[in-house]
């Protein structure tokens, strides 16, 4: 006789119950459980996306009104509504971040060894990374530990795409007041990198850094940034290259920082605008450099897609706890 599983049962089956309960001792999870397991906190909370459920009383009597199928599911028991808020705001969301890793690093592996695997955009064979982040709005009177302006608040989406497959290879939820570059300074590539950015980025001095670890960056020049030219070099005959620099910032002069760094100008046709490119890569074409930086786009497209189809405006839970619980679940 044919077996045939629900469209719910087929998700959860590309997580590891024995990954899952791995992650679940290392972050110590069900230390003060009585009866409610995580793994029955997360088949609850991916019903929530999946059910597109509005509250928790939704996914507890959606969950109940399947009471039949749950076993398959790894659930003896629907669970109460208090019992799930209470697990959402008490047990720690960093197990299911643990958890959302353990299903990249699969996908990576899948992207990584699939035969039909698409060809590289660019010739080089440097790893191609894009970092960006993403503004949450939240209800400032609900979400008051949240505060990000005056009637505003908001969480913000770290993230780094990689281009070998487009995929994220790391992600953080912050207050939305944290900046770009206090995340920013806490990653680390492996040298050889290209790191695609755009100019709320722009620090000199991380730069700087950068190029001391042997990591390169291609971003947008600020219009107001002080420098020097060094050089100019000479240019291909490429349709919209108009200059190619060598300059140095005098900020970092004057710190005694050397470091020299490219400034590529590009017109762009199908914009009708100037565009003007930093990177500290000196052996890169100059319309690669270009190209770098509209490959950066993929990341937007990504971020768009999240805020399109994961439950990023509706929270079940006001704490911080429960909302990067539903967060890392989504």
């Amino acid at each position: 006789m044919n077996r045939f599983c629900s469209i719910f049962s087929q998700v959860l089956q590309l997580f590891s119950r024995l990954e899952f309960e791995s992650a679940v001792r290392q972050h110590k999870a069900e230390r003060h459980a009585r009866g409610f397991t995580c793994w029955g906190q997360f088949v609850a909370m991916l019903f929530c996306q999946l059910g597109r459920a509005q509250s928790l009383r939704e996914i507890c009597g959606g969950l109940a009104a399947s009471e039949g199928k749950l076993k398959h599911l790894g659930l003896s028991a629907a669970p109460a509504r208090a019992t799930l808020s209470y697990a959402n705001e008490h047990r720690p969301w960093q197990l299911y971040q643990t958890v959302f890793q353990q299903l990249v690093e699969k996908c990576q592996q899948v992207v990584a060894s699939a035969p039909g695997k698409k060809q590289r955009k660019f010739r080089f064979k440097n790893k191609l990374l894009s970092l960006d982040a993403t503004v949450i709005a939240l209800c400032a009177s609900v979400f008051d530990w949240a505060q990000f302006r005056r009637s505003k608040g908001a969480v913000k989406l770290h993230l780094l795409l990689d281009h070998d497959g487009h995929l994220p290879c790391f992600a953080v939820v912050s207050e939305g007041k944290q900046h770009e570059m206090q995340v920013a300074r806490q990653l680390h590539f492996a040298p050889g990198t290209i790191l695609a950015i755009d100019r709320g980025y722009t620090d000199y001095q991380w730069f700087a850094d950068l190029t001391q670890e042997g990591v390169y960056f291609v971003t947008r020049l600020k219009d107001n940034a002080d420098y020097a030219v060094v050089e100019e070099r000479e240019l291909p005959q490429r349709k919209g290259l108009q200059r190619d620099q060598v300059i140095f910032f005098y900020k970092l002069a004057h710190a005694g920082v050397e470091c020299f760094f490219r400034r590529v100008e590009y017109y762009d046709e199908g914009t009708d605008q100037l565009l003007v490119f930093l990177t500290n890569h000196m052996t890169l074409a100059a319309a690669t450099v270009a190209a770098v930086y509209e490959a950066r786009w993929q990341i937007e497209l990504f971020i768009r897609a999240l805020k399109q189809n994961l439950r990023l405006k509706t929270f079940v839970g006001t704490s911080e706890n429960a909302l990067q619980t539903q967060f890392w679940t989504d």
